[in-house]
């Protein structure tokens, strides 16, 4: 028996892995929201504070394509904001969000 056509089926995983693993997606991490009527938007000027639904300390979401898959915490790397993973969503919370 020849393990030819298993070779083949590799390889061929390997190039359709690669070709998806170039794909763009778009991750957002979100500190927190609010909603604001209009007026009070224009009224916001430099240094005005905006509230959020989130509490302090409380994990950031992350969010791959708008879709919640993560929670973190913010993190500071060579003077930039970063996001440490604390928390990985379950497929299960992924469909209950959906519902």
């Amino acid at each position: 028996m020849s393990n030819k056509p298993e070779s083949n089926e590799t390889e061929l995983d390997k190039k359709n892995l690669d070709f998806i693993l170039d794909i763009p997606l778009q991750v957002t991490v979100e500190l927190g929201r609010t909603k604001l009527l209009v007026k009070d938007i224009l009224q916001l000027n430099q240094g005005a504070v905006v509230e959020l639904t989130k509490l302090a300390g409380e994990p950031l979401d992350i969010f791959v394509n708008s879709k919640l898959v993560a929670r973190g915490e913010a993190v500071v790397v060579n003077e930039k904001f970063g996001v440490r993973l604390v928390d990985i969503v379950s497929p299960n919370e992924r469909v209950e969000k959906i519902l």
